[in-house]
């Protein structure tokens, strides 16, 4: 049972948004600051999710006549301009995702304010617009982060993860839309193989990581819930993975009770429904 249930528009029984973060190599690069670059294997990884498997996830999101959301940090648009190209193109959201994909917990605040309007600048140069959206690396949004967000007029958070329903933040500052993950969603600790960031997953048929996605589906689904998977193209757009995650996708679009969209559109229907909204409050850093 949902405490804030939201009446989806044209009667579809979930809201939802496949959503990756296209991180590449910038993860080794910024866990191994003095050779990270020559880590090859590592490097490769993460060079394989914007140049193999966006392209591949960019043809489904085609094929199914959809849009959706990338969070994309500004190096990574500057390393590979084409993939922002190609998704801005195809008509999908591309938001804030830090510099590059620094722990805004690890930075001081003059630190994390300047990296953050360095990626500002470059979303207005590669897009033409500002983002509307962010999502802070490991989800670790801090006060001043959702500061910045409302100081900058966005119109949503995606990083904290206090409903599983879209809610509204109140800060000092004003307020703010969240849409919020969590790690049951997130192809992280079903999928990860990356010692130097920490995580050994074992490795895993496609078809067993994919199956806690289904389950969230599933539990949304029965609930009228919001569903927003977090993915990596690095990850979960390996041939196989994705091969299993469009099959279940195909039965998903056949049954047209969904509604896909772009965060950026679920996080206005939300806006105007405000008042329908479960409130959470940030207090001001030493409250």
């Amino acid at each position: 049972m949902l405490l804030h249930p939201l009446t989806w528009p044209d009667g579809k029984r979930v809201a939802a948004s496949i959503t990756f973060d296209i991180d590449a190599d910038s993860l080794i690069r910024n866990a191994c600051p003095q050779d990270g670059h020559l880590r090859l294997p590592q490097v490769t990884q993460g060079r394989y999710g914007p140049t193999v498997a966006v392209p591949r996830i960019l043809e489904t999101w085609r094929r199914f006549g959809v849009r959706q959301t990338f969070f994309i940090p500004a190096w990574t648009m500057e390393a590979y301009p084409a993939t922002a190209e190609a998704s801005l193109k195809a008509g999908h959201e591309i938001g804030h995702h830090s510099w590059r994909h620094e722990d805004p917990m690890g930075l001081t605040d003059e630190q994390e304010g300047e990296l953050f309007e360095r990626a500002l600048e470059t979303h207005v140069r590669m897009t033409g617009r500002k983002p509307r959206g962010y999502r802070a690396p490991v989800y670790n949004a801090t006060p001043g982060v959702i500061a910045r967000l409302i100081g900058h007029e966005f119109l949503y958070d995606s990083s904290l993860q206090a409903d599983e329903m879209p809610y509204l933040i109140k800060a000092p500052q004003g307020e703010i839309i969240e849409l919020p993950p969590h790690w049951g969603a997130d192809d992280w600790p079903p999928f990860a193989h990356f010692e130097e960031i920490g995580y050994l997953m074992p490795v895993r048929a496609p078809s067993d990581g994919i199956r806690n996605f289904i389950e969230e589906f599933e539990a949304a689904h029965t609930h009228g819930g919001f569903y927003m998977p977090v993915l990596h193209p690095f990850l979960t757009g390996r041939l196989a993975r994705w091969m299993v995650m469009e099959r279940w996708l195909e039965t998903i679009f056949e049954a047209g009770d969904v509604w896909f969209a772009p965060l950026e559109e679920i996080a206005e229907f939300a806006k105007a429904r405000r008042d329908e909204l479960r409130v959470d409050t940030i207090e001001e850093p030493g409250a």
